[in-house]
């Protein structure tokens, strides 16, 4: 385990950080054949949606199943493809913050709220009708897609205690 140390103007003297947690195993070991699969439909499923979108739509998968490891990494993503900080942190509140984002986007985040929670047991469908006005059959079966597999990676993260802070973004 490993203790960084927080630098901030607010807080001059640095103070410890609460020790870095250890994942509990390393699935892509254990399953190679399984976490090749996963990267091919993380693949598949990125054709055809919008990178900004799908930046948007995996941050708060994310942060509504509470992985961290998919949060550090799509939020850096996002800001390295140009994405703005402000609607990165407005996504949490993005019903309230809905001026930051087009009405395609908000039908998308609403989707993947309804794909991601299930709390009715299923999709409504006035969700479903807002998103099928944005998208063409096509996309929203793309957007579906993307939804569904940042939720199968957000089960990965939260189930193996992926540990966040490692990640650097790809070059652009």
């Amino acid at each position: 385990m490993t203790t960084t140390t927080a630098h901030s103007p607010a807080q001059p003297s640095a103070q410890p950080l609460a020790h870095e947690h250890a994942p509990r195993m390393n699935l892509a070991e254990r399953v190679p054949e399984y976490y090749r699969a996963m990267i091919r439909l993380e693949q598949e499923a990125a054709k055809g949606v919008d990178p900004v979108l799908y930046h948007l739509v995996k941050i708060r998968a994310s942060q509504i199943n509470h992985c961290a490891f998919c949060l550090d990494m799509h939020t850096k993503d996002a800001l390295a493809g140009g994405e703005t900080v402000e609607r990165v942190v407005q996504l949490a509140a993005w019903e309230e913050s809905r001026h930051f984002y087009t009405e395609r986007e908000l039908a998308a985040l609403a989707l993947t709220e309804a794909v991601t929670v299930l709390t009715e047991g299923f999709v409504p469908d006035e969700v479903y009708a807002a998103a099928a006005e944005h998208f063409d059959a096509d996309e929203l079966a793309r957007l579906i897609a993307a939804i569904v597999t940042i939720n199968a990676w957000n089960r990965i993260g939260v189930s193996t205690r992926m540990v966040p802070g490692h990640y650097t973004p790809r070059s652009l």
